[in-house]
């Protein structure tokens, strides 16, 4: 039962986070920038934080989950549970920004469903190396700041102003993925030039979170990184 529970609540933060954040994306992209983005995104992780925190860790991102996996903090059933379920969260959020826009009446402000991209402000090679930088800092962030009991009253704070940083270095240039989940959702019903780029946005962060994973330790000296709240 507390395993259906921690599922369930990585499916519903992982929709929330997506639908929340990209939708920002669709709706305000024009009117309110770049920095309008940043700040949905940061604000619905650091609300996720302390309402699924306590249950699941509010991974709500693949790439996190990794980082703890690697941090030997969750078994791979777990880790596997929480991809499948976050994935599951992330596609029914891609589903519901698609309605909105096909049958809704919200217009479209990116063109793209909000999905990554390179090729227009930013080549393969540098949404690879965006990508793997700016999810080791996020993911870093999130192994650090968990690991220490001190901090756990106020870790959704630092764990919400890094991702709303990496957004705002990101989103003009690919989209800012830093989070499969978050990628796979909107591309799955945009399909066409969004499917045929997901996998970087896929295989880089996952590479910035196993890099993190390798560096928290090292500022953690003998505390090893916990995973909740994540």
């Amino acid at each position: 039962m507390d395993d259906a529970r921690r599922f369930s609540a990585e499916f519903l933060g992982t929709l929330l986070l997506v639908f929340i954040g990209v939708g920002s994306a669709i709706a305000a992209r024009v009117e309110g920038g770049v920095v309008v983005v940043a700040l949905a995104f940061g604000f619905v992780i650091l609300a996720l934080v302390y309402t699924i925190g306590p249950l699941s860790g509010s991974h709500v991102n693949p790439a996190v989950t990794l980082g703890v996996l690697l941090s030997r903090k969750i078994s791979v059933f777990g880790a596997v549970a929480y991809w499948i379920a976050q994935l599951a969260g992330a596609t029914v959020a891609g589903f519901l920004l698609f309605g909105l826009t096909r049958w809704g009446g919200v217009a479209d402000q990116t063109e793209t469903l909000g999905t990554n991209r390179y090729g227009q402000h930013i080549d393969l090679g540098g949404a690879m190396l965006l990508e793997t930088l700016l999810t080791f800092l996020f993911v870093l962030v999130v192994l650090v700041v968990t690991s220490r009991a001190e901090h756990a009253a106020v870790a959704g704070l630092p764990i919400g102003i890094a991702l709303a940083a990496v957004h705002l270095v990101g989103v003009a240039l690919d989209g800012t993925s830093v989070n499969p989940a978050r990628s796979l959702g909107p591309a799955v019903f945009e399909g066409g030039e969004a499917l045929r780029q997901l996998w970087v946005f896929i295989v880089f962060p996952m590479l910035g979170a196993a890099l993190a994973a390798v560096a928290a330790p090292i500022i953690l000296g003998h505390r090893t990184p916990l995973h909740r709240p994540s």
